[in-house]
């Protein structure tokens, strides 16, 4: 069997393991998961009892969880090097060094944004401390990448690899919760605009947003939820 790619909707970190699989170019299929629904059900539990996305089902049957465990197993698949590098190569300590990065204090400085944002019920003044401190974090971690980053095209290099999947799909946070301008961090707003012409980030987010687009067709079709619990499910 292909594997299967659970990813969360709207604005789900998950959008660039989707483009990381049209970079890998083998063929997987997809399920789509709304985040603000059915990702809360019980009924998910059975795929990750602590109701996130993205997960994981190999070609085996087994259910993987937590983005950097999946990011392995798509490493460990891709043979051609296309979107990973030799392992004990420089450039795979850099993408590993980005990846960890970005799928920690990055991805967790907007936690508090999140939280102020789906609070319920709503506490005002419990709120808006949340933002101002999550504001905070966000552009403190936002110095620290550009610091990062270098003036090739890509986070390691002249092509997309792991670690682009992984920001991209963070990265537009900035935007979705208002924190500062792109263009404060010049470097970074530099890849976001090459990254989000690239045709599989085109796609990825075409279908995050429910369109049909035309990938490179190694996607053979969508799985429904139900039956991805119904069948793999714990």
């Amino acid at each position: 069997m292909e594997p299967i790619l659970l990813y969360g909707f709207p604005a789900g970190s998950s959008m660039g393991l989707v483009a990381a699989l049209e970079w890998l170019g083998e063929p997987y299929r997809l399920c789509r998961v709304d985040m603000l629904g059915e990702m809360r059900e019980p009924a998910y539990a059975r795929i990750n009892a602590r109701h996130e996305t993205p997960a994981f089902i190999t070609d085996e049957g087994r259910v993987v969880t937590e983005t950097m465990a999946i990011a392995a197993r798509l490493e460990a698949r891709d043979i051609e090097r296309r979107i990973s590098f030799d392992p004990l190569s420089p450039e795979a300590d850099r993408m590993h060094q980005l990846m960890a990065f970005v799928n920690t204090g990055f991805t967790g400085s907007f936690t508090p944004l999140w939280a102020a944002m789906e609070m319920d019920p709503p506490d005002p003044r419990l709120q808006d401390a949340l933002r101002k401190w999550g504001r905070g974090m966000v552009v403190e971690r936002h110095d620290k990448l550009e610091a990062m980053m270098t003036d090739m095209p890509f986070l390691v290099g002249e092509r997309p690899s792991l670690a682009d999947g992984l920001l991209v799909g963070v990265a537009r946070w900035l935007d979705f919760h208002q924190v500062g301008e792109p263009e404060r961090w010049p470097k970074l707003a530099a890849w976001r605009r090459r990254i989000e012409k690239d045709p599989a980030v085109i796609y990825a987010t075409a279908l995050e947003e429910g369109g049909q687009p035309q990938g490179s067709g190694a996607c053979r079709g969508h799985v429904l939820l139900e039956q991805v619990v119904e069948r793999f499910g714990r």
